[in-house]
Formats: structure tokens, sequence, C-alpha cells
């Protein structure tokens, strides 16, 4: 049987950072057979980091950001086309030319998509972008270099904070619009997005919260010219950025039979992917932003994760199961984890940071803008941020994998303090904010589609 499971054909597809690193373990764990890659961007593999950052300062062209290989895959790329559907029944992969690719065993990596402005006329207009892909973030350094008078940001998210760091970076004006009360306060509650609002306005960012924009304004011949908000106000500029979250990459899979939704494709720990009724396959895998996982950390809860490292460590559990039998396949378990670059912080997360009741500064404070902050659910550990202050998070880490009781005791790297007392962690309602967290607990999601099987005889 083990030597069936490292012959065969085997299909990615999503030419992404997890189709990469799934490839190049598939040959490492010594698969033989044939290898296919389905990516709908002409590009090979490209790190997405650095076009919010890097790209967006001007400091390296988008087209310099393709991904090292670690090995040559001996892949066929089968670039620039969009998979179409999937047949469980045929095992086959079918493709937007026409053509459909046989596969024994197949890894959904299709990852996500930047969330379009919902007007499609008023997101066509010229100045209106969204980040997520290679061209996009070319376009939109090209149009920052150019000095627009001022860029509005629609969101607040990790994303959009970026974005507006790197335009007061750049000497721009900008104007961050959220419709939650803070920035970042989706995905690390309130305590810390008050110091994310306290940052962009001391760096110059025109920030309203608890409003939403209503229209995006043309001058008659396709350019965009200025938005309208909820409270009646008008935002004149040059640029619009949707910073409004993400997408999943599923709807291709709508008549596959697999458990896939707006928040992913349900996996196990094992990234097999369950069909719509809840059944596990044994030769479909999910890896990467476009999957939902259980952790036991975590309640068992799904998880769905837009994280660089996520894609990276569920990849190579995919890779390793599918070319071992089950005796020897392993869980995806380990923590998530985030950093992000803005206004001069390093911020760092280990764990869900939306997994919580209670929040306790643990080490520095939010006045010095230096500081770890624990989040704690139930009566334990089940998160950490930290601002310019990374070298403690290991220590953090720790206390979640091993269930520590909240609030933590004194005794990170750096010095050993007593936290202060825990406070709630003023998690929102996603449907209430602008930006969606990075990383979520997915909870239910009926598929409204199911029939109810009964036995026969």
């Amino acid at each position: 049987m083990p030597g069936d499971l490292r012959d065969g054909r085997i299909v990615i597809v999503g030419a992404s950072l997890a189709g990469l690193r799934a490839a190049e373990t598939l040959r490492e764990e010594g698969f033989t057979g044939s290898l296919t890659v389905v990516g709908d961007e002409p590009y090979p593999p490209y790190d997405r980091p650095p076009l919010s950052k890097q790209v967006l300062l001007g400091k390296v062209p988008a087209d310099t950001t393709g991904l090292p290989m670690r090995r040559d895959p001996d892949a066929d790329w089968r670039l620039g086309v969009r998979a179409t559907g999937l047949d469980l029944f045929g095992k086959q992969a079918m493709l937007a030319d026409g053509e459909s690719l046989p596969f024994d065993r197949v890894l959904i990596a299709t990852g996500t998509r930047a969330r379009p402005w919902p007007n499609p006329e008023e997101a066509s207009l010229d100045g209106v972008f969204t980040l997520r892909t290679r061209d996009e973030a070319g376009g939109l350094a090209e149009r920052l270099a150019a000095g627009p008078g001022r860029v509005l940001v629609i969101g607040g998210g990790f994303t959009g904070s970026e974005i507006a760091s790197a335009c007061r970076e750049r000497g721009l004006e900008v104007t961050v619009v959220e419709r939650g009360p803070a920035p970042l306060v989706g995905a690390l509650g309130g305590t810390l997005s008050k110091l994310a609002a306290v940052m962009h306005r001391n760096h110059g960012v025109d920030l309203r919260c608890g409003v939403m924009v209503t229209a995006l304004r043309g001058d008659g011949n396709g350019r965009f010219t200025g938005a309208d908000l909820s409270d009646g106000s008008r935002v004149d500029a040059d640029v619009c950025v949707v910073a409004l979250g993400a997408v999943r990459n599923v709807e291709w899979l709508a008549e596959s039979g697999l458990a896939a939704g707006p928040r992913g494709i349900a996996c196990d720990a094992g990234c097999r992917a369950f069909n719509m009724y809840g059944i596990v396959t044994d030769d479909v895998f999910v890896a990467g932003d476009v999957s939902r996982f259980p952790h036991p950390l975590f309640g068992y809860q799904m998880l769905s994760l837009e994280h660089w490292g996520n894609a990276v460590a569920q990849a190579e559990v995919a890779a390793h199961n599918m070319v071992n039998p089950g005796p020897l396949q392993r869980p995806h378990l380990s923590l998530p984890t985030f950093w992000s670059s803005q206004f001069g912080l390093n911020i760092k997360s280990v764990g869900v940071p939306t997994f919580s009741d209670q929040v306790v500064i643990a080490q520095g404070s939010l006045e010095a803008r230096r500081l770890a902050m624990v989040y704690g659910y139930q009566g334990r550990v089940t998160a950490a941020v930290t601002v310019d202050m990374a070298k403690s998070l290991d220590y953090y880490k720790h206390l979640i994998e091993t269930a520590a009781p909240f609030p933590p005791p004194p005794g990170a790297a750096d010095r050993a303090i007593a936290a202060d007392i825990p406070v709630p962690s003023d998690v929102p309602d996603p449907a209430g904010l602008s930006h969606g967290p990075t990383v979520a607990l997915t909870g239910h999601l009926p598929d409204r589609r199911l029939t109810v099987v009964q036995p026969t005889g």
C-alpha cells in the first residue's frame, strides 16, 4: 500500500505558497508519480506579505516577489488557467480551457481573493483598487508613486492598516474609514485596538470609525474622485483602496459535493476534506487559506486562517498524509502565528485572540507602546500578542500549548512582573466591522442543500 501511495497522479489546484510547499514536500516524501499544479494567475508562486509592505513603499517591484523553491518539484505547471470543477466520481479536475485532469489524489490550495467593492460600476472607476495579487500591488504602487492628493482606505484590518502606514511613510495624505469602533478590533479585541487608533492618528491618518462608505463617486469620465459616508460627510480623494477582507475561492466546487462554503472547505486535522454530509474523503486534501480545520486547543472548533505560517505547515502535513497510510499520517496542530509591521510597530500574534473572554497586559504598557497582551478563555491561556516585544512570544506560545491557567504567572523572558487585572477582551461581532479577523472560529455553518438519507430494508 505505501508503494501505491508514492505513485499515481496527484493534482494540486492552486499555484500558491501552500501549493508550492506541498509539491516540494511530496517529492521529499518519496512521491514518484505525475504531479500537476494548476494556477489561475500566469505567474509561478509568489510571496504575498511584501505586497502590502515593501512593494507599496516602492522598495521592491511586484514582479520580484517570487517564492524560492526548496527543490524542483518536477511538476507540470498549468498557469494562467482556472479550475472550474471537481468530479469526485470520475476523479477529474475540470479547467476553464476545456481540459480535464485525471487524478488519484487532489490537493485544494486555491486560497482567497480580495473582497470587491459591492457596487461593480463604482468598483470599476479608475483609481479604485483592491490588494491581494501581484498585479494589484504593482498597479497600486505605481499610482502611489505618482503622488495622489489623498488616498481613501476602506477597512481598518491588517491590510488596510498596512496600506495606510505605507501611504504615510510615502508622505501621502490618507483617510481610513472603518465601520467598527477602531482599527484591528476584529482581530485583536478592544484594548489593543485603542493603541492601533492612537498610532494611526499620531502618524497623521484621518481615521473615521463608526461610519461606512455609502458610495464611491466619479467625475463623469470614469475617474474616482471621492466617497460619501454614512454620517453625511464626503471624502475627496484620488485613489481608493478597498480593504474589506478576503473571499475564499470555493465557487468552483459548488457542485462537487464537498463541504465548501463562504468560510472555506471543511477538513479534518489530517487535511482530508469532508463531503457535504460530514464524511471524510480519502483522496481530497485541503491546505492554506481556503481550509477550515478543527484544533484541539480551541475546543475543536473549526478555524479559518489567512496566515503565511499556517499555509506552509498545513501544506507539509497534507503532502505527508497524501503519500502515507493511515497509521503513519499526522495531524496539523501547529499554533496560528501572525505578524504585521505598521506605523513603526512590529505586531506579532500566536494562538487565537478571538477565542477569548478576557485579556491582561502581562508586560509593558499601552502608554509605552511596547507590551505583551495575553488572552484567556474560561480560565486558560489561548493567545498572546506582542507589540515590539517579539522575543517574549515563545514563552506565551508554551503557555497556550500547555493550556496554562489564565491569568498567566509572571516569568516571561525579559522581565518577570505581576500582570495587571484582567479585563474583558471585547471582541466584537465581525458582522459589525468593515474588516474581518485574519484568524476566525467559524463555528456552525449548515449546508441547506442536505437531504436526510433514510436506511432501506
